[in-house]
């Protein structure tokens, strides 16, 4: 199988979509890998690196996708990416079309089979390639919401856990799955005073198990997140509904009665946004301010750490293009349920329903 790595062009995305690691693994199986030339270059990997591991280097884009059956990427196409696909690319990648019909037009009308990571399940429930993102982004959300409560970030000019005699910031996080759990155990650790919402009793029990001697655990409802909300330095939206939509948690008449300089960081913007204020920011230009309250938005946070976020990424879709490699995708997506649940485009249509459903697009589902 002949498998293509272009150079991510989404604003500010250093992440590559395979590792040198990642293309010896692929070569000694006998496929053939194509990278662009620098594409590993944002992530501290080299041509040299990729050469040393059997991949074959190419000076384009155009190249990269005219050469390859499999496409491997890290962010969502752009929509000229979008153009230089066909009927027989397999698009291997993160896809959020839920908040990007242009893309979903785009690529329904390549005719490819377009895999999106987000959205494959896992025998052992969850999303375990959007995982290690969601761990990154966790993590990073508290880091930047910190920077951006500095007075020289835009915020109140308070110290997130405080100093002795004087109070620790309130952080205020919504959604309790694997990105609200990763910000809260930095929250914790950065000494703030932290609650976190959810809505799945199972779940809240378990948090409460683990960290409730640490936090506030609470069941989340329109009042209860009001109040807290009203009262944060530090709100961290970690909302996701796989597929579909995030739903608006913090609504625009809000705003005024927060804190004067506090910070709302939007991880689900990828899903729209949990904000009904937000909109999508980059790493060069990451917040806006409105009614006193700073925005953090950036689409590809994980973007801000390319070294630790390609690494982390490959670890969970390595597995998944072997078999796709291995067996060739339309095998691959017979074999395995699971990997089926990632297609989300196929022969010109929609095929994941919750993805259609947030596009107001016809839902037909995917047939091996």
């Amino acid at each position: 199988m002949k498998i293509g790595v272009p150079t991510e062009i989404k604003s500010m995305e250093y992440r590559v979509g395979l590792t040198p690691d990642s293309v010896a693994e692929l070569t000694s199986r006998n496929h053939e890998v194509y990278v662009q030339a620098g594409a590993g270059e944002g992530a501290g990997l080299q041509d040299t690196d990729y050469l040393a591991a059997g991949a074959s280097l190419l000076s384009s884009a155009e190249e990269v996708f005219e050469t390859a059956d499999i496409i491997v990427k890290v962010k969502e196409p752009q929509l000229n990416e979008c153009a230089m696909l066909k009927e027989h690319h397999t698009l291997y990648t993160y896809l959020h079309l839920a908040a990007d019909k242009p893309q979903a037009e785009a690529l329904c009308a390549s005719g490819c089979l377009a895999i999106a990571y987000e959205t494959v399940t896992s025998p052992y429930g969850g999303l375990p390639l959007l995982q290690p993102m969601s761990e990154v982004a966790g993590r990073m959300s508290v880091q930047v919401g910190a920077a951006s409560l500095l007075k020289s970030g835009g915020g109140a000019g308070r110290l997130l856990g405080g100093v002795p005699g004087v109070a620790p910031a309130s952080v205020v996080i919504l959604g309790g799955g694997v990105a609200g759990e990763n910000a809260l155990q930095m929250a914790i650790g950065a000494r703030a005073d932290v609650t976190i919402f959810e809505r799945s009793l199972p779940r809240i029990a378990e948090l409460d198990r683990v960290y409730g001697d640490r936090c506030k655990v609470v069941y989340s409802t329109k009042a209860a997140v009001e109040k807290a909300v009203f009262e944060a330095d530090l709100v961290v939206g970690a909302v996701l509904i796989p597929g579909d939509a995030a739903p608006k948690l913090v609504t625009r008449d809000m705003l005024p009665k927060m804190k004067n300089g506090s910070v709302m960081v939007d991880i689900s913007i990828d899903q729209g946004g949990c904000f009904e204020t937000s909109k999508p920011t980059t790493h060069s230009d990451p917040t806006y301010e409105i009614d006193g309250v700073v925005h953090y938005c950036v689409a590809n946070m994980p973007g801000g750490v390319p070294l630790t976020s390609t690494y982390a990424l490959n670890n969970a879709t390595l597995p998944h293009l072997l078999r796709l490699a291995d067996m060739t995708p339309t095998a691959a997506l017979a074999a395995d349920e699971h990997l089926r649940g990632g297609v989300n485009v196929w022969n010109g249509q929609i095929t994941h329903e919750a993805v259609a459903k947030a596009l107001d697009m016809p839902f037909v589902p995917y047939t091996s």
